[in-house]
């Protein structure tokens, strides 16, 4: 069955069909979710979706674009919230330089902090990083990474030097959909590079659809075109890379039943 490493369910986007669209996963061969949070309103909304659904777990954290909303109110939500037993991870967190050219110290601070929750609670974290290559990869580095309990570089977008450096921390490289795009010459790159037992499968729906619905609204029903995708660079099956995607994710999220 296919394994969903990295999606938005509570997003507005699926307000009007999330439990008919939910409600098919399975029947379409989609075994497992994990429902990240992004803003800090979200964190209940991740929870909810958890506990209803048996095949869906929660990770918790504040993107770095939300790091403002950030407080040690929500810090202390974050960590209470790790001991909840079906949340897997904590994330999406990281630095994001995209729309943030100022100050990024908030964003530092609140990354390395919540690292330190996925230290202390020996979960795996999920890492958003854009246009903050070398800060994210030094951090990471103090930050001793590679001996926590694992994580994956969510939506990996640089180079294969970069992935170089995140593969021999033992870390996992989450791929999507941008790898079906027609520009996408360096993902690709990276993915020919990546042993298979280091990549996830992941949308980050609603965003980031596969070429052909590119510009629609994103879901795990579209894993398959990023899993052939994977199939063809790697001159592997498509069953393989189900599997073996399936296995990294079950491997990196301990707690998934």
């Amino acid at each position: 069955m296919i394994f969903e490493s990295h999606a938005h369910y509570d997003d507005p986007a699926f307000d009007e069909d999330r439990e008919e669209l939910l409600a098919g996963m399975e029947e379409n061969g989609v075994g497992r979710i994990i429902n990240v949070c992004a803003e800090a309103a979200d964190i209940s909304r991740t929870i909810a979706l958890a506990e209803r659904y048996p095949f869906i777990y929660g990770a918790v954290g504040v993107h770095p674009d939300d790091a403002d909303s950030l407080n040690e109110k929500v810090f202390e939500e974050i960590y209470r919230l790790c001991f909840h037993e079906k949340v897997v991870a904590v994330g999406e967190i990281g630095l994001d330089y995209h729309w943030d050219k100022g100050n990024h110290l908030r964003q530092k601070k609140w990354f390395c902090s919540q690292m330190e929750v996925a230290r202390e609670m020996k979960l795996p974290f999920i890492i958003h990083s854009r246009e903050a290559a070398e800060d994210t990869l030094r951090l990471m580095k103090e930050l001793r990474a590679g001996e926590m309990s694992g994580g994956v570089i969510h939506c990996f977008s640089y180079g294969k030097e970069m992935a170089r450096e995140y593969l021999s921390m033992g870390l996992y490289l989450g791929i999507g959909g941008v790898l079906t795009f027609p520009n996408a010459r360096r993902l690709k790159e990276v993915v020919a590079y990546a042993p298979l037992e280091q990549l996830l499968l992941e949308t980050d729906s609603p965003y980031l659809a596969p070429t052909p619905h590119r510009g629609k609204r994103n879901s795990s029903l579209n894993l398959p075109y990023v899993a052939e995708a994977i199939a063809q660079i790697k001159g592997v099956s498509y069953e393989q890379v189900v599997q073996a995607t399936e296995e990294n994710a079950r491997r990196l999220f301990t707690k998934v039943k």
